[in-house]
């Protein structure tokens, strides 16, 4: 039985409303002001990138597994993460039109899609083959053209085409990779959740000729990205 169009209307603006909640309840209060990362938030559609199972928490201010089971979906880092957090880290790196990004982690492809509606190019690494999948699938039903998905291990795989202007990790790291830090430009930015449970800080690396400058703005803690190098266990 098919629906009338006005409920096809309604379903439409109950939606809208939704993400504008999203933008004004968890967005701004967490200090996101900058008005091009809200335009990015409201022309990317996060519903389209949530897993059909959890279409009602599309704008909840939660963790969304990816696969299942849910607790395996989460040890495995295999999530997409609050909306909050993504804005937040989108508007520290202060993508220009020109930059040329880097994120490892695709996941459902939504942090990718909202990379690309502000840079020029975005390459984006994931390590599990399903998962790149349905990112490039809701990467190409949302008509992002500037995001390329590919599978590989950004812990252990050769990196082509750098450098880049900016690196983002989509998780959690004991510490940020070297590896990583030497694929950006001059003037090149990296951002990362970094540390151990209960503390971990959001750090911005900054590329300054050979130096490399950093800051840690605020605190999230996030599931961990796989097979990055964790700190030895303390031993007698």
């Amino acid at each position: 039985m098919s629906l009338p169009l006005n409920t096809f209307a309604d379903v439409h603006d109950a939606t809208a409303q939704a993400r504008f909640n999203m933008i004004e309840q968890q967005i701004r209060p967490w200090n996101v002001l900058d008005e091009r990362v809200l335009e990015a938030l409201a022309d990317v559609r996060r519903e389209d990138f949530v897993p059909p199972a959890y279409q009602g928490l599309a704008f909840a201010d939660v963790e969304i597994p990816l696969s299942l089971p849910v607790d395996e979906a989460e040890r495995l880092g295999q999530v997409m993460l609050a909306p909050r957090v993504d804005a937040r880290m989108l508007q520290e790196l202060s993508i220009l039109p020109t930059d040329r990004v880097l994120e490892i982690g695709a996941g459902s492809g939504y942090m990718a899609a909202l990379l690309a509606h502000q840079a020029e190019q975005v390459v984006s690494l994931e390590l599990v083959p399903e998962l790149v999948e349905v990112a490039r699938e809701n990467l190409r039903s949302a008509g992002v053209r500037n995001a390329d998905v590919r599978q590989a291990d950004a812990a252990c795989d050769p990196i082509p085409d750098g450098p880049f202007d900016v690196v983002v990790l989509s998780g959690s790291v004991a510490e940020v990779p070297a590896k990583l830090l030497a694929l950006l430009r001059d003037g090149g930015r990296l951002g990362a959740i970094v540390g151990l449970e209960p503390m971990m800080r959001a750090t911005i690396v900054r590329r300054v000729g050979e130096r490399f400058e950093t800051s840690q703005p605020w605190d999230a803690i996030v599931p961990r990205l796989r097979h990055f190098a964790e700190p030895s266990a303390f031993r007698f």
